[in-house]
């Protein structure tokens, strides 16, 4: 299976007609055809249903489809990951796993520190809660985690970042609960609330809300606050959850109380051969951690 093919096989699945697709690609109808045809044939599968007039992924051709995806992703990144200016400057690309953290703060100035000594190397950034990023370092398509605590971290290296991430309830500026300096667990009694979709982290409120916590009224879960601010927007609830470093309108951020804050780290795989720019950012991360402790 070539990823020259993949790439052929992604561009009928996206365009959902062959004569389109091979216009965009630059090849023939025919030649696609049979190049679709062949790799049928070498799965043992039937990718397409087709008509006269457009082609739609089977049940097995949508399971090709993800798997197509993350290869010639791959594929591309290790592709960028080798990249030499001939000049002998460091070059390449790092791909980053952030979650919605205050601490992106710290991860930000660290990438602009290194950017200003390896200009040439570029960024790829992805946005999404512990379990999407792990997935993604997993498959090799993230070279680093900024993840969130609670999180099982025992197949990382990882620095602590020097930030708590604090949290507290997002609701609407007329709610009374925007009114208070603080929110106590049995304010949260029977309170339509919008909370984070992971498991660890629930478990990790549950405590804090003690008794309270069997009275939780969960009307939706989230991995990423902005839509979900849109929901605690519109009414349907307020949302529990890490204090950012941004506003919304029409809504306000009120802290725990007892505080409950949690840390971050910056985390990547043990035991792995890493190109020269990833490596290079691991020792400048260390460095510029060590000195901000100083």
């Amino acid at each position: 299976m070539e990823i020259r093919v993949l790439r052929y096989f992604l561009m009928v699945a996206r365009e959902g007609n062959i004569t389109k697709a091979a216009e965009l690609l630059h090849i023939t109808q025919p030649t696609l055809s049979r190049q679709l045809m062949q790799l049928e044939e070498e799965l043992g599968a039937a990718l397409f249903q087709r008509s006269s007039h457009k082609i739609v992924l089977t049940e097995d051709g949508m399971l090709l489809k993800r798997r197509a995806q993350e290869l010639v992703s791959l594929a591309d990144k290790t592709k960028r990951e080798f990249n030499r200016d001939g000049q002998g400057e460091l070059t390449g690309e790092i791909a980053f796993g952030c979650g919605e953290l205050r601490s992106m703060n710290i991860l930000a100035e660290m990438i602009a520190s290194f950017r200003r000594d390896y200009p040439l190397v570029r960024y790829e950034l992805y946005s999404g809660n512990v379990d999407n990023i792990k997935d993604r370092m997993e498959q090799g398509l993230l070279d680093f985690g900024l993840f969130a605590e609670p999180a099982d971290i025992g197949k990382y290296e990882f620095l602590r970042m020097p930030v708590r991430e604090t949290w507290g309830l997002l609701v609407r500026k007329d709610s009374e609960l925007a009114k208070r300096g603080a929110i106590r667990p049995q304010d949260m009694a029977n309170l339509p609330l919008l909370i984070a979709s992971r498991g660890m982290v629930q478990s990790e409120l549950a405590n804090w809300l003690g008794e309270y916590g069997q009275q939780m009224d969960i009307v939706a879960t989230y991995n990423l606050l902005y839509n979900a601010a849109v929901m605690v927007n519109k009414g349907i609830g307020a949302a529990l959850c890490v204090e950012l470093e941004s506003s919304y309108e029409n809504l306000r951020f009120v802290p725990l109380s007892p505080r409950l804050e949690l840390g971050s780290v910056l985390g990547w795989k043990k035991h792995q051969k890493f190109s020269p720019a990833i490596t290079e950012f691991i020792r400048y991360a260390k460095k510029y951690m060590e000195k901000s402790e100083e």
